[in-house]
């Protein structure tokens, strides 16, 4: 982007003094990943399903396109604009979550899609960002609003109960993995909120009891488990290739095009995109990435240490969490460090869905940690006459 003038205040200008341009290149370097990753691992995919070479490109290439814009429109909101943006689109999310036990299409034995004219919509996606920003929110309101007298605003208690509805639906879907996220996303705010250790402990051993619970429940989650603690036992197809992918591959990979895990992988494209990486591209491109990812939540969590508003702290921390986790259980599985569970790469792996719920994380993040110019008139005086030395000088000069 060319350089702007610091006499400039147009809307884009002070858009781009503000926001976190090292998280947003690195946004930037993620969606270019995900188009080559794409076109490594995507056509022999659609051969193998009777479909074009070009199908899932074409489709991908829309949707980071989407992702892209959703990314750079969010970031430029004002708080006010992005409470707004949570609850509407909380709700909406909420109400498509509900309509996927009604009329949603089934898949692997699970509800969790609806079907539109040119793809299917996963609306649980969309809930981790808006709730984990409604949650901040509520949690904010609790210390800052009264009711009457000294009674405060209950925002902890609708916080719960919003989050006891999103459990009931996901666990009907079932969608375990999602509420695992959101789980760990609501108990992150709660810890940053000033949670007190003792009913952390009590989260923590709530979270334990309710994993049991759907090894118990589950037959799918069993499933998982045992293989991952018994290697020996079961069918570990997917995992044995995509880790001898990585053999593969070694330190600076096979080259582009010549790996051979996308001709044996159904989900190829998508799950174990970060297989098709290491093998075609190799170690240090795979460390590549993971560093990506370790730069954007680290980087906001330094921001954070140095923000004073209850609900930029709470809302942003949760954010970070739901996206970091996300790419960590994506490449966990693939590398066999946990259980397996189907669960993107953000912005590398295909899913239209996908895509634009981690575009809508990462822009209100963005909009979030954005910096905020003073507006005391002071401030503004201090500002303008800097504005007005800086004309100066550019006049001077030329």
């Amino acid at each position: 982007m060319p350089a702007i003038s610091r006499v400039d205040t147009s809307k884009v200008a002070r858009w781009w003094r503000h926001v976190d341009r090292v998280t947003l290149s690195c946004v930037g370097i993620l969606i270019a990943l995900g188009y080559i990753l794409m076109l490594a691992a995507s056509p022999a995919v659609a051969v193998r399903i009777g479909a074009s070479r070009e199908m899932f490109i074409l489709k991908q290439v829309i949707f980071l396109c989407i992702a892209g814009a959703i990314v750079l429109g969010v970031s430029s909101l004002s708080r006010t604009g992005i409470k707004r943006l949570a609850l509407i689109g909380g709700l909406l999310a909420l109400a498509a979550t509900f309509m996927t036990l009604v009329h949603g299409i089934e898949i692997k034995g699970a509800r969790r899609w609806i079907a539109l004219p040119m793809m299917s919509v996963q609306p649980s996606e969309f809930l981790k960002p808006c709730f984990a920003v409604v949650t901040g929110w509520l949690l904010a309101e609790r210390r800052e609003r009264r009711i009457f007298g000294n009674v405060t605003f209950p925002g902890l208690l609708i916080a719960f109960a919003a989050f006891g509805l999103i459990l009931l639906l996901l666990k009907s879907q079932p969608d375990i993995g999602m509420l695992s996220v959101i789980t760990m996303v609501f108990m992150t705010q709660l810890f940053v909120d000033g949670l007190r250790l003792i009913f952390v402990g009590v989260g923590v051993g709530a979270m334990v009891g309710a994993f049991a619970g759907a090894y118990v429940v589950f037959p799918h989650v069993r499933s998982r488990v045992e293989r991952f603690l018994h290697p020996n036992v079961g069918d570990h197809y997917q995992i044995d290739t995509a880790l001898r992918a990585f053999g593969n591959g070694g330190l600076m990979g096979r080259g582009p095009g010549e790996g051979r895990v996308k001709d044996l992988l159904p989900d190829a494209h998508a799950d174990f995109v970060f297989a098709v990486a290491g093998e075609e591209y190799g170690l240090l491109i795979c460390l590549g990435i993971v560093c990506v990812f370790l730069v954007i939540v680290l980087r906001t969590l330094m921001k954070l240490m140095r923000e004073d508003d209850p609900f930029v702290i709470t809302s942003a921390a949760g954010l970070v969490t739901g996206f970091g986790l996300q790419a960590f259980v994506n490449m966990g599985s693939t590398l066999h460090l946990i259980p397996t569970k189907g669960m993107t790469l953000p912005f590398i792996s295909y899913g239209g869905s996908s895509a634009m719920s981690v575009a809508l994380t990462i822009g209100m993040v963005l909009a979030l940690t954005r910096r905020r110019v003073s507006a005391s008139p002071i401030a503004q005086r201090f500002d303008e006459h800097e504005q007005w030395n800086t004309a100066l000088r550019t006049r001077r000069a030329s």
